[in-house]
């Protein structure tokens, strides 16, 4: 994809506006930096209130937590699900209200969950014991929903085995949590970020609908069924649309709660941040590893360690574009900047890039306005973190 001027052609299917390009083409800003477009954001989250009806979207902060990101999304009424006091301050001061912030880390200090509740902070989750007696002793009376273990089979990035809790543990915890004069309101899961398949929802819905009716007999009666995120944008392979996902888990919750229906939520993060970033890289060296090696070596100024992590077993597989775009290709290994041998993007993966690519070319890399910027170390072999600009503010 290439203009007849040389300047690189960003196709965005999600943007569906020129801005994102134009700031790119505006001056020569020192890269990699990331730029994203917050009316895209505010579109992505329309999409999903038009498809979850009735249902409330707490945003994942750690995807993308710029503050215009925030402040946009809270001024739509999103809900946020936060996992550090840190995350808490943010949506505060950018003018989310204390009542629509769910404490969702499972791993908590005491002293972060006083903290939390001294802000006002009144929703928490938890999938032990160990946590539950941390949060009866720092956050009184609080509601609180238990994480249950979810398979992560079908998404590109798993979630599995480090959170949750059986059905019957999570049975027995809420049943604490009562005792403990906490306010046990329902339970969560998660099936793994990039889930590509709509129907894995189900599944873990069948379990909750299962701790429900035990608790149900026990004389506590949860009200919130917290689906979690996962929800996927499209990288290389096209995806289901966000319709089929809220079909899917609305048919899931009619079979197995019939007519006692819980109050729904979940948690997005990818869904609304990733399709509003580009990332400009620019290639640092194009080199060959033997002569009889068909496959070019590309090193960008980006790597794993600035932000480009969900690359780690070639999981997320990003599309490129570059101005050079419509010529002759061939095959490439792609890999940052520093020195670690495991500063490798794509080796196995089949990219293939321009036959002139060279060094000081860009390449622009669509849909990483999710999990690259808080992915970005600090300073490691000195490179700085990754640069973030926001356009659309006023729109």
């Amino acid at each position: 994809m290439a203009m007849t001027n040389g300047k690189t052609l960003v196709t965005m299917i999600a943007a569906g506006n020129r801005e994102i390009q134009d700031f790119l083409d505006a001056d020569q800003r020192e890269t990699p930096y990331l730029v994203i477009d917050l009316k895209v954001a505010e579109r992505q989250f329309r999409r999903l209130t038009d498809a979850f009806r009735e249902t409330q979207i707490f945003y994942a902060v750690k995807a993308n937590p710029q503050p215009m990101l925030i402040r946009r999304l809270a001024r739509l009424g999103s809900s946020f699900d936060v996992a550090s006091p840190a995350e808490i301050d943010l949506c505060l001061s950018e003018g989310a209200d204390a009542s629509r912030l769910s404490y969702g880390n499972t791993i908590k200090k005491a002293s972060d969950i006083k903290y939390a509740y001294q802000r006002g902070v009144r929703m928490f989750v938890f999938d032990s014991e160990a946590e539950l007696h941390k949060l009866a002793e720092n956050a009184p009376g609080s509601a609180v929903f238990c994480r249950l273990l979810a398979g992560s089979a079908g998404a590109q990035w798993p979630l599995s085995r480090k959170f949750g809790c059986s059905p019957d543990m999570a049975v027995r915890l809420l049943e604490q949590a009562r005792d403990l004069g906490l306010k046990p309101i329902g339970v969560s899961f998660h099936v793994g970020s990039q889930q590509l398949d709509p129907t894995r929802w189900e599944p873990s819905v069948s379990q909750a609908a299962r701790v429900f009716r035990e608790l149900a007999d026990k004389g506590i009666h949860l009200t919130l069924l917290n689906c979690g995120g996962g929800f996927p944008t499209g990288y290389q392979v096209p995806v289901a649309p966000i319709e089929a996902y809220a079909e899917a888990i609305n048919s899931a919750v009619e079979r197995h709660f019939g007519p006692y229906r819980p109050s729904l939520a979940i948690e997005p993060g990818r869904f609304v941040a990733a399709d509003t970033g580009v990332l400009r890289a620019q290639v640092v060296l194009v080199s060959q590893k033997s002569y009889d090696d068909d496959h070019r070596w590309v090193y960008l100024d980006i790597g794993r360690f600035g932000g480009l992590a969900e690359t780690e077993g070639e999981a997320i597989q990003y599309r490129l574009v570059t101005a050079r775009d419509g010529e002759p290709t061939g095959p490439v290994v792609l890999a940052g900047p520093t020195c670690d041998s495991v500063d490798i993007l794509y080796e196995k993966a089949p990219y293939r890039l321009p036959l002139d690519l060279k060094p000081g070319d860009y390449v622009d890399i669509l849909g990483t306005g999710a999990y690259t910027t808080t992915y970005s170390s600090v300073g490691f072999n000195g490179f700085a973190p990754l640069a973030t600009f926001c356009i659309g503010e006023n729109a």
